[in-house]
């Protein structure tokens, strides 16, 4: 069974850091696509940042160069490095992962930036 479990979210002051960390179980990085979405309050979850098997890296426009997606496969653990972080990345983010067997969620983790 894959589980994905997300830690590092938190509050932060705008223009800090954070580190999200996703520990992947029950998976192997083989054929997959694993990142991160994120969802503010009364609206879309949409796509940050995922890194593919087949494709690379991926980010969305408002975070290029300020995020950087990366795995430890020794691990099994995806982390999204954040850097300048503005009021406006205040969401809740979430781990997804897509194999031939299907696509996993986990279970969010907050992040704040104060203004």
């Amino acid at each position: 069974e894959v589980q994905l479990v997300e830690s590092g979210g938190g509050l932060v002051q705008a223009g800090g850091s954070l580190r999200l960390s996703c520990a992947a179980s029950g998976f192997t990085f083989d054929d997959y696509t694993i990142g991160w979405f994120r969802q503010a309050p009364g609206k879309e979850r949409k796509g940050v940042s995922c890194m593919s098997s087949r494709d690379g890296t991926y980010y969305e426009d408002s975070v290029k160069g300020r995020f950087t997606i990366s795995s430890d496969k020794a691990k099994n653990t995806v982390y999204l490095q954040m850097n300048s972080l503005k009021p406006e990345d205040t969401s809740v983010y979430y781990c997804h992962l897509r194999t031939i067997t299907g696509d996993y969620w986990g279970q969010g983790t907050p992040v704040t930036v104060s203004s």
